[in-house]
């Protein structure tokens, strides 16, 4: 952690109580997989709440996209509300192994209070970056990204994770889903995965341009931006 400054991540399933049980597995699965792709750059371990909240904390030049969308194409995917917010954090509640649900500090504060509001305004996605005008501006674009993933059916986000997650070429996905090249052609056309991509790419790249996070540059390994970074504003439901 640099400073006491961390990345807060608060991710709300939407609606969880119609199906409570499967709900908490849902996000059991998730933590794990987060824990995993963020590895070290950690600063506590993935944790959720009973009341079907996600809460993580990682060091503050990481990609909260990348959690952002592993739960949007997750398989049996759910409707999440996340809320992103960088500052400071208890530097005593960053010693030892405790979940990022036992952890304090401003920054778990702020985000605490902006998913209630988000809540209440049906916002889907809040990442805040202290940055008025850029948090306007992102504010204004990223309802797109929320209505491309809601769009999705299952098997499009099956593709859609292999095109945007892994990275693999429409041959590549055609191989790994053992179908014809032509099927996989035609769900990247009805799921707009281009379009998707490009949103992706352009977000991350404002991400990483707008100031607020150590850094010259360097790769720092999985779930990291390049360069300089600070939270996004996404949101709309």
């Amino acid at each position: 952690m640099t400073d006491g400054i961390g990345l807060v991540l608060f991710g709300d399933v939407v609606e969880s109580r119609r199906d409570s049980i499967a709900s908490t597995a849902w996000l059991r699965d998730l933590v794990a997989e987060l824990d995993g792709t963020y590895g070290d750059r950690r600063l506590a371990p993935f944790g959720f709440t009973q009341g079907d909240e996600l809460q993580g904390l990682l060091e503050p030049d990481s990609d909260p996209l990348d959690a952002i969308l592993r739960a949007a194409l997750a398989p049996g995917g759910r409707r999440m509300r996340w809320v992103v917010v960088r500052g400071q954090v208890d530097p005593d509640a960053t010693e030892g192994k405790a979940p990022a649900t036992e952890r304090t500090g401003a920054a778990f504060i702020r985000a605490r209070a902006a998913i209630d509001a988000a809540r209440t305004g049906h916002e889907r996605l809040v990442i805040l970056t202290g940055d008025h005008e850029v948090d306007e501006l992102l504010a204004d674009l990223a309802p797109a990204l929320v209505d491309l993933l809601d769009g999705l059916t299952e098997r499009q986000r099956t593709v859609a994770r292999l095109a945007v997650i892994d990275d693999l070429r429409q041959s590549e996905v055609a191989d790994r889903l053992k179908v014809r090249r032509a099927t996989v052609s035609v769900a990247f056309s009805r799921a707009r995965i281009r379009s998707l991509h490009r949103l992706v790419a352009g977000l991350r790249l404002v991400y990483a341009r707008s100031g607020g996070a150590a850094g010259d540059g360097a790769v720092a390994g999985p779930g990291a931006l390049t360069g300089p970074a600070a939270p996004v504003a996404l949101g709309g439901e």
